[in-house]
């Protein structure tokens, strides 16, 4: 699936929300189709000797707000329509587990180093190894993004409660007994009459479903929850960070302003194409050579793009053909270019 570098709110600081709804004509497609054009173009001018696939993918790998998902400081997402830098952790929810989902892994040859990183967005499979936080883990069960569960290596927040099944015999506060198919726990004694099912006792509550859109989970030993059967209390705040504008979230897009302002102009340029290829207006052409121009100067080295250059195996800036192969030694020996 291709990965957008723009979004559809870039394209409103040059044309019209109406304008761009009867380019579009209501299909995203389009959208796709236009951005692949001009980033070929792009790619195509500036890949020799600029880091472009690193900085495309500055803005294509910006996820929406996820509230499974733990972010870091410093990441960036989309939220409520808008760019937003992380700028305090945002923690995600955590489920229940009923079996583990990564076990350290150990091996006398193993590099760790050499080992894909873990990730949040990935999908893992029984026997996948990766790194975290420089120790290596196999995945002992499957999980992750597109499972719509995700299992941090080493993060435990929940612990299995002990229950029983229901007698009609003496309990104590907070015991969890199971009537019914049915969990419950005894909330109070004053009154108590352990002759009574749970059912017929109000001193007896019942035991909720865990539930991921529940955000109010209270740390305590009491907060029991059942997930697949069993019985869970939280060990650590197990609720989702609320995104907070100043709290933990600021206004920042990370995308280079040169690269973002030409692909923009190229891809409504595309855009125009796709639905009148022989009516575009003299601005849209008249921005697609401009950009094309900045593109053609860039891959010269005739202005800077603000685009990180590429290095050599040397450490030093890859430079054009010209520049690197002029030598001022005239040595046959050491000018093949002389011999």
């Amino acid at each position: 699936m291709y990965r957008r570098f723009l979004n559809n709110s870039d394209y409103l600081s040059i044309i019209t929300p109406e304008a761009l709804t009867q380019m579009t004509r209501g299909n995203s497609e389009h959208f796709i189709q236009a951005e692949e054009s001009a980033e070929m173009s792009i790619t195509e001018y500036l890949s020799e000797n600029y880091e472009i696939e690193a900085e495309l993918n500055k803005g294509k790998y910006i996820a929406e707000y996820n509230r499974m998902i733990t972010y870091p400081v410093g990441a960036h997402i989309y939220y409520e329509g808008k760019l937003y830098e992380i700028i305090r952790s945002i923690s995600g929810y955590k489920a229940p587990a009923i079996a583990d989902y990564w076990e350290e892994y150990t091996h006398p040859n193993i590099n760790v180093d050499s080992l894909p990183p873990y990730s949040q967005f990935a999908t893992y499979k029984k026997g996948d190894i990766i790194r975290y936080n420089a120790v290596a883990y196999v995945c002992l069960d499957e999980n992750g993004y597109k499972f719509r569960n995700v299992r941090i290596p080493s993060v435990s927040a929940w612990l299995e409660a002990a229950f029983v099944e229901w007698e009609p015999i003496e309990y104590s506060l907070w015991d969890i007994v199971q009537f019914n198919g049915t969990f419950y726990t005894l909330i109070s004694s004053e009154g108590f009459d352990n002759i009574k099912t749970p059912v017929e006792e109000d001193c007896w509550g019942a035991i909720a479903d865990y539930d991921s859109d529940y955000n109010k989970y209270e740390l305590n030993s009491h907060e029991y929850v059942v997930y697949k059967g069993k019985v869970f209390y939280p060990e650590i705040d197990v609720n989702a960070d609320i995104p907070e504008i100043g709290c933990n979230l600021s206004l920042h897009d990370p995308r280079n302003y040169n690269l973002k302002k030409h692909m923009l102009r190229l891809a409504v340029y595309e855009l125009t194409k796709l639905i009148a290829p022989n009516n575009v207006s003299v601005v849209r052409l008249k921005d697609y050579e401009t950009s094309m121009k900045w593109l053609s100067d860039a891959a010269k080295l005739k202005l800077n793009p603000q685009i990180p250059r590429k290095l050599a195996g040397d450490k030093l800036e890859v430079m054009d053909w010209q520049m690197a192969t002029f030598q001022t030694k005239y040595d046959p020996y050491q000018n093949p270019w002389l011999t």
